[in-house]
């Protein structure tokens, strides 16, 4: 295929993909149950947080989180007090155990005192840096300002490290993307659309290698800017908005 022909073949799959009934079967299932902007995104940020796995696994231990959050995860955030961490003892989902939880908590309530909110921290992070990645980077050191154990840095992942930071790329995508079918939420102005990158894991790697976008063998941050840059070509506003494409090609084997 030509340039022309893969950009119709993938805004093709787009429009298929990138429909409400995928909703249901994502962990995005569990930030579509809230309307307030920062429930949304507290309960997103945890969610894609631990979003590797089974994904039915996924989906009930973010529900569990969302439980013992009195399903109300902004005015938990908000309010908690130190005891009131007692009740995530025995919480585990893969490596991230109670612990790493725990450290979420408290990071996640000094942000929203500090710097009001997820948003104003990872605009305040990119600011200062070159790119959206390197924001990242920045995001996780001020998420660590709190007093941690070595282990939970584990959880947030670091481009300038070489990862994907798929994870983190797949949050910021649900928070920031706009679009008329309803996934994603678009309820960010403070990062751009045309910033993002695509949330790189095994089924949008290989297919990004099967239609030539991209070259690179690891599924690390240097695929990811490689990657970033064959889609930036295709529609630099909206370049992850071909996540839906490169997924669903991968997942349904339609190629």
């Amino acid at each position: 295929m030509n340039k022309k022909e893969l950009k119709e073949f993938l805004d093709h799959k787009v429009e298929i993909y990138n429909q409400p009934d995928f909703i249901p079967h994502d962990p995005i299932q569990i930030p579509h149950r809230f309307t307030d902007p920062k429930d949304i995104a507290i309960s997103g940020f945890l969610t894609a947080t631990i979003s590797w796995g089974n994904r039915k696994s996924i989906i009930n231990n973010a529900d569990r989180l969302m439980e013992l959050m009195d399903h109300s995860p902004a005015d938990f955030i908000r309010n908690f007090q130190p005891k009131d961490l007692d009740r995530f003892e025995g919480f585990v989902h893969r490596t991230f155990n109670s612990d790493d939880c725990k450290t979420f908590m408290r990071a996640l309530q000094d942000i929203e005192l500090r710097d009001g909110g997820l948003e104003f921290a990872f605009a305040k992070a990119n600011k200062a840096s070159t790119n959206l990645q390197e924001g990242i980077s920045r995001f996780k050191q001020r998420f660590f300002e709190v007093e941690h154990l070595q282990r939970t840095q584990k959880h947030v992942s670091d481009p300038l490290k070489n990862s994907s930071a798929k994870r983190i790329n797949m949050f910021l995508r649900w928070m920031v993307r706009k679009d008329l079918n309803g996934v994603d939420f678009g309820i960010w102005n403070q990062l751009s659309m045309s910033e993002l990158s695509l949330p790189l894991d095994v089924h949008t790697g290989n297919i990004s290698r099967k239609l030539k976008l991209l070259k690179r063998k690891q599924n690390d941050a240097k695929a990811v800017l490689e990657l970033d840059k064959a889609l930036r070509k295709l529609d630099p506003a909206d370049p992850v908005k071909y996540d839906y494409a490169l997924f669903g090609l991968g997942v349904f084997k339609d190629l």
